[in-house]
């Protein structure tokens, strides 16, 4: 890897703590030097030297239409000619609400925010002010943002009270918080059984995204529907990562589940900060001004990313986007199976809409956090590192799920397939 990074990444270390804006970015996981991106047009980023790189991250997830999209990029400089912020009701903030209603038939009323982690944490205090409890789960490997209330593991027994996991979270947080494993359907029963009444919100991942790529069970999904509407609990859908991303109605859609809540990230922005949670008309007049619960945001709604939302969505509804979307990763996701199987490395995928995972491991493919962990990182890293010296990127870690876009061409992905082929063909040797 270039020199230059490495000289880039030691000057922000110098007023950037860890030199990094978020720590993903630090390359931890994989080892080495985070490259240093200056621009990005379609399916590729470029470094400070002008390397390019085929783009599988996409900015984590938003970047469905590639980067720089002419028709984003026009409707983002028309708004700026308009002004960047006003602290006060756009029109386009109405469009963007009507859209998301129309397009997500669980979400009756909505609201803007600046981040997917202030939707969450937003969302969770609907819960608790709606039903007037305190108590929430989550589960093993779901991110939800950085909200104390969500930055806690479980507990010695799995029903036990939760530990924060990071400096600064407060026990008295942690104890409201019960985290049981993902995908684990008798772990949902039992903690109902003996918390249901004190359970004010479930909030899940319905694809987990942040643990690599697990899609649980429908069985899961149902049993937890319906345990939370029997114990009067709000069932919270974080679409963050998945929200327009793995279909136009989301993975609740895919599932055929109605949220009571559900959460949306920067996707609905095309990628500028943006967050969102809605749901039912009941629950959501508990909010400010119509309600008690207080949530607020200067840059809610903000002019530019409402802009850039609505032009994306006149690409996203058009007929067979996804459906083309999801064939390229089916191309990409079966055809790197077959080339690791050829050079006898144990590697899985799996797959759905936009989204993909890669598991190196001989296993099932994982059910959940634990079975995630199991898998060979060392492995992962090796990749990681093979490809990026061979111009394609993908996330810097483990745990983190691909993204395909719209700009993926049929020569990015022969390329990546072949350098692939390569890579593995070293493991292979080493």
């Amino acid at each position: 890897m270039s020199n230059a990074n490495q000289i880039l990444f030691n000057k922000a270390k110098i007023h950037i703590a860890g030199g990094v804006n978020s720590p993903v970015r630090a390359f931890a996981g994989v080892g080495g030097t985070p490259v240093f991106i200056s621009r990005a047009k379609g399916s590729k980023i470029y470094d400070t030297e002008n390397n390019a790189y085929i783009d599988y991250v996409g900015s984590w997830g938003p970047m469905i239409l590639g980067h720089s999209h002419p028709h984003i990029i026009e409707a983002v400089k028309k708004a700026c000619d308009d002004g960047l912020s006003f602290g006060a009701p756009t029109p386009f903030e109405t469009t963007i609400a009507d859209k998301i209603c129309e397009l997500i038939p669980s979400i009756e009323l909505i609201r803007m925010t600046s981040s997917g982690t202030e939707a969450t944490m937003s969302a969770i205090r609907l819960a608790r002010g709606y039903t007037g409890r305190d108590k929430i789960v989550k589960f093993e490997g779901c991110y939800h943002g950085h909200s104390d209330s969500l930055l806690v593991k479980a507990g010695s027994g799995m029903l036990d009270i939760g530990e924060p996991t990071s400096k600064g979270v407060p026990a008295d947080f942690a104890k409201h918080t019960l985290t049981l494993p993902y995908n684990d359907k008798q772990a949902l029963i039992d903690c109902f059984a003996k918390f249901g009444n004190e359970i004010a919100c479930v909030i899940v991942e319905p694809v987990a995204g942040n643990m690599n790529m697990v899609i649980p069970s429908q069985d899961f999904h149902n049993t937890l529907r319906q345990l939370c509407t029997d114990n009067e609990a709000v069932l919270i859908f974080d679409e963050v990562m998945t929200g327009f991303r793995v279909g136009l109605g989301g993975a609740q859609a895919h599932f055929g589940i109605t949220p009571d809540l559900t959460t949306f990230g920067k996707i609905i922005g095309a990628g500028l900060p943006v967050g969102a949670f809605g749901g039912k008309r009941e629950i959501m007049e508990h909010i400010a001004p119509l309600g008690g619960v207080y949530q607020a945001g200067t840059l809610s709604g903000n002019p530019l990313a409402m802009r850039a939302g609505i032009a994306m969505f006149e690409l996203l509804t058009q007929d067979g986007f996804y459906d083309k979307l999801s064939e390229k990763v089916v191309y990409l996701t079966d055809n790197l199976e077959k080339l690791a199987k050829e050079a006898g490395i144990a590697f899985k995928t799996t797959h759905l809409g936009g989204m993909f995972g890669l598991y190196f491991t001989d296993n099932d493919l994982p059910k959940n956090f634990d079975e995630v962990s199991q898998c060979d990182d060392k492995k992962f890293a090796t990749f990681f590192h093979g490809m990026l010296e061979r111009g394609i990127y993908l996330a810097p870690s483990a745990f983190e799920v691909g993204f395909m876009s719209s700009e993926h061409s049929q020569e990015d992905l022969d390329k990546t397939l072949e350098t692939a082929k390569e890579v593995f063909a070293n493991m292979a040797q080493a």
